[in-house]
Order: C-alpha cells, then structure tokens, then sequence
C-alpha cells in the first residue's frame, strides 16, 4: 500500500487534519474555505465580459492571493501547464504547503464530447450515463482538475426556464436514476479513486422551479412539492456517496437556499447524513446581501459558514475574507470555522493532494487523445433517442391487398386504411377526408434493455396523474351545472 493510499483512510486522514488545523490562523482557515475564479481571457473578451469587474485585473489578484495564502480553492482551469503553474503558487504561498482543489464545469465531456444531460437521460440507461461520465473524469483528473460543479440534479417543468438541457427532465424518479448514476461515473466506487473527481450534484434545492422560468428568481415549493419531486434526485445522489453539494442562488419559500439553515443543515446534513462539503455558486453569499438577508459582506460571510457552508465561491472580494473580523465581534465562533476547514482539508486528503498536487502533462496527451473515450460517447449518441422499429424493416399486415408498410408509419402511430392514401410514404389523409392520427404507443416502452428502472412505474404515475385531473374536472361539472 502506498503512502497517498494509507492517507486515504479514515483514521489516517483525521489525525493530518487534526495536526494541520492545530497549526493555522484564523486568515488561513479563511483562505481554506475561498475559492476563486481565474478569468485569464483574451483581451477583447476580457472587454466584453459584462462583469461588474475588471477582468484584465483579475487574474493578477488571484495570482496575489495565491502567494498570500488566501486561497483554498480555484477554478476555470483546464490547461495541464497553467494548472501546474498556479498550484506551485498555491503550495509555495501557504506557510503549511496546503495545495489547492481545482474545479471545473465537466457537465458532457471535457476533451470527448458527450450528448448533453437530458439526451444522455433520454436514453433511459444509467449504464450508459454512468460509463460516460467515468470518461469525462478520466480525462479531467488527468489534466488536474479534481472536481466538477455536476449533475445538475435539479427538476424542470417550465419550459421557460433556460437551463434544462443541463439536467434530466421533469420525472424525479428518472431524476435520481440518472443522478446516481453521474455520481457513480463521476467518482468510481470511493472518493479518491484513481482517474476519478469529486461529484458536485446542484442546486440545492429547488432552483429549477424559479417564478416565471426567471433564472435567479424566487422559488416558492409546498412541502409536497419539494419532498416528492424536487428533493430526491438530491437525495440520491448523496445516497450514491456524492463527495460535494453546490448550493442554489435564489430564496426558497423566502430565505436564500446559500443561508437556508432548515435546507442545508436539518435536511442535508442531519436527515440525510451527507458528510461532503457545501459550496456555493457563483457569488451567492454576497447575493445574501442583495436578498436583504445580510448588512454587509462581514454579516453574510458569518451566516453563511453558520450553516454550514464550507466553501464560498467568489470572483473578487470574497465575502470569507471577512470571517476574522466576524469572529472578532462574536458574530461566528472560531469551532464552526474550524468544521468547514475540517471538511475542505479532508477532500484533499482523500483525494491524494498533499502527494500529488501536480499533473504529469506528458500523460494528459495520452488520456486525452485516447480513442476509447471516443466509442464510449458513440454509444452514448446512439442510446440517446428513445428505441424506435427500424426504418427499414417491413411488414405486412391483414387487409392491405399485399401492400407493405414500413417501420416509419409504425413510429408514427399511423398506417393505410380507410381514408388515407395508401401509396403516399406517411399514409397522410386525402384531400377532403380528416382523420385523427392514432395515438403513439411505442414511448415510453415497458421494457428496455439493461435498465434497472420500471419505467411502467413513471407511466402509471402520469395515468394516475391524468385520471385524478379528469375525476376533479368531473366533480367540478357537477358542482356547476352549465359550464
């Protein structure tokens, strides 16, 4: 066994944590929970960025805080070199040569590119899933990133909302198959494994419901709601052992999600006993200040921490650069800080960050260039659209005279008869003569192939659906007579 695997385990990964944090100052222990971006954009992106700050300037102030110690954390890396680089900075700024976990926005691929989310959920095969994002890992472990800001887990049923095409759907127990599943692929069979990352599972909870399909807006969730649908795709994922959970931006029923006490502690932590580390998303503690939840920068860094959110991810000016001076006017103690530290310390542990901070860039060219990766999201593209009869195939059915009839009419749920122009290739209706289509039977299907999900379960779930709507719409008749 090698020396980064002995500190993997448990007892072995306490006692370093214990003696590292015995050592550090309240500002270092800040700069363990801060994570910053590293805009390094061309300059006429750099202009165009729309941020309320100076991007061509941002990358020096990371760079400086790098070298102070103040960082814990970086993302919007994925260059083997640039990665190298600022990970020397890290180590070499840190007084205790803490490095720094990298993360990255891995959602369908990084080199080799895969069918986005809701394709890769429309395959209905979580093997499938899990398979390709095991590659995505592979190839971002092997640049140096060692954690990704996915799933996204979040259910979506307004159509106006903008970032579907990122999670699963609408159906939360398809939702929390494909959830597992991504977690699984992410993060292999244990947190550390090798060619794998940390699983980021987001937004938690309830941002996919945003008032309008409004990104950011408010969210308001009966209980039933946010238990039944919105809830267990986060639930599995965590159960499936996800290492990080990402927080959401807005308020749910009235408190922001980042400073949501009830959300993050008595539902995450206690109920499900998740024992990973929370970060936030872009900006979203100083948003409690926009929210009208925090005064200033100081009272939303103290809130924040308070329940429990281990790490704040900030483009400039972060909000846990001011967590000395909350535990200097009592607002925040020093032992909550030092759970979070605990927390973020332990994930780099596990990881092997300590032994190994940097990438061995010779070997990113080979992982990258692998071609294995690429027959894995060749069938992953082939398994995306729901099983169809072959287009080719032909048949023959009772009372069409010898005609034949192909797989299209049978996909579509239509076929020569009385009233349709038998030699037409869809079987339209003539002119003059309007029929019905009939209805589409082959989605979704009873039984595929490899998938451990009773899909009748979903269908009867939507009859049942339908007939409690009918049921109330015939009540309602009753009741008045006339409409």
């Amino acid at each position: 066994m090698t020396t980064s695997q002995q500190l993997r385990l448990p007892e072995e990964v306490a006692e370093r944590v214990e003696s590292l944090l015995a050592q550090m100052t309240l500002a270092e222990k800040a700069g363990q929970l801060t994570q910053l971006f590293y805009f390094d954009l061309p300059p006429l992106a750099a202009d165009e960025g729309g941020l309320p700050i100076d991007l061509s300037a941002q990358p020096a102030m990371v760079e400086a805080s790098a070298a102070e110690g103040r960082v814990g954390s970086l993302l919007f890396l994925r260059d083997p070199a640039e990665i190298n680089r600022l990970q020397r900075l890290v180590v070499d700024g840190n007084r205790l040569g803490i490095p720094a976990l990298i993360g990255f926005d891995v959602i369908h691929g990084l080199r080799t590119i895969l069918p986005v989310p809701i394709a890769m959920a429309a395959s209905w095969d979580p093997q499938v899933v899990e398979e390709g994002q095991a590659v995505a890992a592979r190839e971002a472990r092997a640049v140096g990133i060692h954690w990704t800001f996915a799933p996204m887990v979040d259910i979506a049923r307004d159509p106006r909302w903008g970032r579907i095409v990122e999670g699963a759907g609408e159906d939360p127990y398809l939702g929390s198959a494909i959830a597992a599943a991504q977690v699984r692929g992410f993060q292999g069979p244990a947190l550390g494994s090798p060619d794998r990352i940390i699983a980021g599972p987001k937004h938690f909870a309830g941002y996919g419901a945003a008032l309008g399909g409004r990104d950011y807006d408010e969210v308001n969730l009966s209980d039933s709601e946010l238990w039944n649908v919105y809830l267990p795709p986060f639930r599995a994922a965590v159960q499936a052992g996800a290492g990080n959970v990402m927080t959401a931006y807005m308020d749910l029923n009235g408190i922001p999600a980042t400073g949501n006490h009830w959300l993050l502690v008595d539902v995450l932590r206690d109920a499900w006993g998740f024992e990973g580390f929370l970060v936030s998303d872009a900006q979203a503690v100083h948003n409690l200040l926009t929210h009208g939840f925090a005064s200033d920068l100081t009272d939303a860094a103290a809130r924040a921490v308070s329940v429990g959110l281990d790490l704040e991810m900030a483009t400039d000016d972060p909000a846990y650069a001011h967590l000395p001076e909350a535990v200097e006017q009592g607002l925040v103690e020093e032992q909550v800080l030092d759970t979070c530290v605990r927390r973020i310390l332990t994930a780099k542990l596990r990881m092997g960050l300590f032994d190994e901070p940097f990438v061995d860039e010779e070997r990113a060219r080979t992982v990258l260039a692998d071609p294995a990766h690429r027959q894995v999201a060749r069938t992953a593209a082939q398994r995306r659209r729901p099983p169809a009869p072959d287009r080719a195939e032909l048949h023959r059915r009772p009372g069409t005279a010898g005609r034949l009839e192909t797989g299209h009419h049978r996909a579509l749920g239509l076929r020569p008869g009385p009233g349709r122009d038998r030699d037409h290739p869809a079987g339209h209706p003539r002119p003059g003569r309007r029929r019905r289509p009939r209805r589409l039977r082959t989605w979704p299907p009873t039984r595929i192939p490899s998938l451990p999900i009773d899909v009748r379960h979903v269908r009867r779930q939507h009859a049942a659906r339908a007939g409690g709507l009918r049921r109330q719409g015939r009540a309602g008749a009753r009741r008045l007579p006339g409409h």
